[in-house]
C-alpha cells in the first residue's frame, strides 16, 4: 500500500483534507499496530508533503506521460509490450562505445578492455516470490549467472540490491542473502557488495520485498545473439525453469515441483563448453527464458536478421518431466514460459561434439531446429507444417492472477503511440540537460 499515492489520488478527486487524513489513519493503522494518535499524525504528515509537492514545475519534476500503465502494456510480461517498451529504452540510451550494446536486445552488456571482453548484466527477483526470500534470491542469482555464461564468459563477481517494504521482517533480507550465496559458494562466484533499503521508505506499508543481482564476467570469445549466422543448428539443453516454474507451482498448488527447480544444470553445461575445445567453434548462446522459447526465438531473429525455424517435435522432450505434466495440467503453453534451458547457435558439423560435453555433465540436449537466410523471423513446424511463432502479447499466463490479467487488453497499436510519445519526451529531456551539463563542464 503506497500512503503517498493513495493522498496524491485523492487529493487530485477534490476529496476534503479531513477526510483523506481519516481515511489514511484507518488504513495505517489496518497495517500498524501503532496508537491512533500516531497513525493520524503520521497521515497529516504524508498530506502536508504532498501538498509541498503539489504543482512543481519543469525538467527535473515533470516528465510526458505515455497515458499506458505498466500492466496493461505488459511490461515485464516477456512478451511483445514488453519487447517493445525495451526496445524505446535502447533508443533513449542510444548508441554507445560497448562491444555489445543494449539495442542488441542481448542477455548482458559487453566492452572491450585489456584483450578480453568484460560482461555485465542484472537480473530482478521473481516479484512473487516476496514471500519466499530464500527461493527469489536462489532463482534470481542462477539467472544473472546464465546471462554471463552465454555471452561466452567466466562469471568473476555478483552484487545484489534488496528492497524490503516498511512492515516486512528483517530476516527476508538474511534469506535472501543466502539464496544469493549458494548458488554463489557452489559455482565459485563472490557476492562483493550490495545495497539494502525499504522500498519507498516511509510511504509503502507492507511486507513485500523486491530486488536484483548482478554479475560481472571476463572473455575473450563472445556468444552474443548477433552472432547467430544463416546454416546453424539449434540446439537446447533440458530445462526445469527457475523463478516463473517456481511461482507456477507454488501459486497453483503444486509446490513439490519447486524442488525441480533447484539446480546448477544450466550453469555447469556453460561451464564444460566454456573449457571445451569446441567452445571456440559456438556462434551464439542464449537461455531460453525472455517468454520462452517463443520469445528468445524471435528476440534472435531480430538481432541477427536471420530467419529461425524451430521443431515442436524436438522440443517437448527437452522440458523436465515433473515440470512438463504440470504445465500441461494447468494448460500452460511451455513454449511460451521460462524453461531455463540453454539455446545454442552453432554450425553443424560442430554439433555432435557440443551435445557430447553437454551431456557429460549429466544434461540432456539436441537439435530443435535451424538458421536460415530470409526475413528476420522465427516459426515453428508443426508436424512438418510452419506456423507462426511469434511472441505473444505477454507470456504464457502461469499463475491463476496471470490468467485473469491477460483476459483484460487495451488495443496494442494505440499503447505503442504514447509509449513513442513518451519515450520521444524522455530523450528531448536527457538532450536538453546533458547540453546545459556540458557547457558547465566547458567553462571549467
Amino acid at each position: 500500500m503506497d500512503v503517498e499515492e493513495y493522498v496524491r489520488r485523492k487529493v487530485a478527486d477534490g476529496t476534503r483534507e479531513d477526510a483523506i487524513q481519516k481515511n489514511l489513519t484507518d488504513i495505517i493503522m489496518s497495517f500498524k499496530k501503532i496508537q491512533p494518535h500516531y497513525a493520524s499524525a503520521f497521515a497529516h504528515a504524508v498530506i502536508e508533503e504532498v501538498k509541498n509537492t503539489h504543482g512543481l514545475k519543469g525538467d527535473f519534476f515533470e516528465f510526458v506521460p505515455a497515458d499506458v500503465k505498466m500492466g496493461e502494456f505488459g511490461v515485464g510480461s516477456r512478451g511483445k509490450g514488453d519487447f517493445f517498451a525495451h526496445r524505446q529504452i535502447a533508443r533513449i540510451i542510444g548508441k554507445t562505445s560497448a562491444s555489445v550494446g543494449v539495442d542488441e536486445m542481448d542477455d548482458a552488456g559487453a566492452v572491450s578492455a585489456g584483450g578480453n571482453y568484460i560482461i555485465c548484466t542484472v537480473d530482478g527477483m521473481h516479484s512473487r516470490l516476496s514471500d519466499y526470500p530464500f527461493l527469489a534470491g536462489f532463482h534470481v542469482t542462477r539467472a544473472t549467472l546464465r546471462d554471463v555464461y552465454v555471452m561466452g564468459a567466466k562469471p568473476i563477481m555478483l552484487f545484489s540490491d534488496i528492497h524490503v517494504a516498511d512492515d516486512g521482517d528483517v530476516a527476508k533480507i538474511f534469506d535472501y542473502t543466502a539464496g544469493i550465496t549458494t548458488v554463489g559458494e557452489a559455482m565459485d562466484v563472490p557476492l562483493v557488495t550490495g545495497s539494502t533499503l525499504r522500498i519507498g521508505g516511509d510511504m509503502v506499508l507492507g511486507t513485500r520485498l523486491t530486488g536484483c543481482v548482478g554479475a560481472v564476467g571476463i572473455t575473450k570469445h563472445l556468444t552474443a545473439r548477433k552472432a547467430t549466422q544463416p546454416g546453424d543448428v539449434l540446439l537446447m539443453t533440458e530445462g526445469a525453469g527457475g523463478g516463473t516454474v517456481a511461482t507456477a507451482a507454488i501459486y497453483s498448488g503444486f509446490p513439490e515441483v519447486v524442488e525441480q527447480t533447484i539446480n546448477l544444470n544450466f550453469l555447469l553445461a556453460c561451464e564444460n563448453l566454456i573449457k571445451s575445445e569446441v567452445f571456440m567453434y559456438i556462434h551464439a548462446m542464449t537461455d531460453v527464458t525472455n517468454g520462452g522459447l517463443r520469445g528468445d526465438a524471435f528476440e534472435m531473429a531480430e538481432t541477427a536478421g536471420c530467419r529461425i525455424v524451430v521443431d515442436e517435435n524436438a522440443t517437448g522432450s527437452l522440458v523436465e518431466p515433473h515440470v512438463r505434466s504440470m504445465l500441461e495440467t494447468l494448460q500452460i503453453d511451455y513454449l511460451g514460459v521460462s524453461i531455463d534451458a540453454l539455446l545454442v547457435a552453432a554450425p553443424p558439423d560442430q554439433a555432435e561434439e557440443i551435445c557430447r560435453v553437454v551431456k557429460h555433465a549429466g544434461i540432456a540436449m539436441h537439435q530443435i531446429g535451424y538458421v536460415e537466410k530470409g526475413t528476420p523471423e522465427s516459426v515453428l513446424l508443426v508436424d512438418g507444417r510452419e506456423s507462426d511463432f511469434s511472441p505473444r502479447f505477454r507470456e504464457s499466463a502461469y499463475t491463476p492472477v496471470k490468467k485473469i490479467v491477460d483476459s483484460d487488453m487495451r488495443n496494442f497499436d494505440e499503447m505503442k503511440k504514447g509509449v513513442i510519445r513518451a519515450s520521444e519526451a524522455a530523450m528531448q529531456k536527457k538532450q536538453r540537460v546533458l547540453m546545459t551539463l556540458m557547457e558547465k563542464k566547458k567553462s571549467r
